[in-house]
């Protein structure tokens, strides 16, 4: 009689337990929202909001996290005023010419070439007797362009000039600053 009990006892203590530890399988909501929310895709319909979709605009004004809107807006009158007001908050260091190196070399040489002359492979392209390019880049190597503040330089890379489109939204603000280090640094005034 004592094995049966004990045998009992085992089994019923083996048949207790838990193999899925993070699922209790307790449900005392049932089927209210709160227990089991319902997911939706970003681009699906939702009756929630007034507009039925999911995926809802920032609120006006909104600022993403870790992102400083830029002050100037105008691409040729404010470049001086950012010249002014702007100054290149990182140093020169052996890490930060290498990245900019590496910055310059994916965003800039296509145009401006491998030692910043405005001599880029995109300048050189020709169909059916054609240039597909409508200007020439500036020379970087050029001391008018090296002697332009860090600020001005800043300022046609975020919102452009003449025939180069703003790169804001592909160049991080520290590697924009890391380019101009790069072109201060490694282009010899010619």
């Amino acid at each position: 009689m004592k094995k049966y009990i004990i045998l009992v006892l085992i089994l019923a203590g083996l048949s207790s337990c838990n193999h899925h530890q993070e699922n209790t399988y307790w449900d005392y909501m049932g089927d209210f929202d709160m227990y089991y929310s319902k997911a939706y895709e970003s681009y699906s319909p939702n009756p929630v909001f007034k507009d039925g979709k999911t995926l809802q605009k920032p609120v006006e004004g909104t600022i993403a996290r870790e992102y400083m809107p830029y002050p100037f807006k105008d691409k040729f009158g404010d470049k001086a005023k950012a010249g002014k007001l702007l100054k290149n908050p990182l140093k020169a260091t052996p890490e930060n010419l290498e990245r900019g190196k590496m910055k310059y070399d994916i965003y800039c040489a296509i145009c401006h070439g491998k030692e910043g002359k405005g001599d880029g492979h995109l300048t050189k392209l020709v169909k059916n007797g054609k240039k597909l390019y409508p200007g020439v880049p500036a020379n970087l190597t050029a001391g008018y362009i090296q002697a332009k503040p860090d600020g001005e330089i800043f300022h046609v890379i975020t919102m452009g000039s003449a025939i180069m489109g703003a790169h804001a939204s592909q160049i991080k603000t520290d590697d924009r600053w890391r380019i101009i280090l790069y072109i201060k640094n490694h282009f010899k005034v010619k």
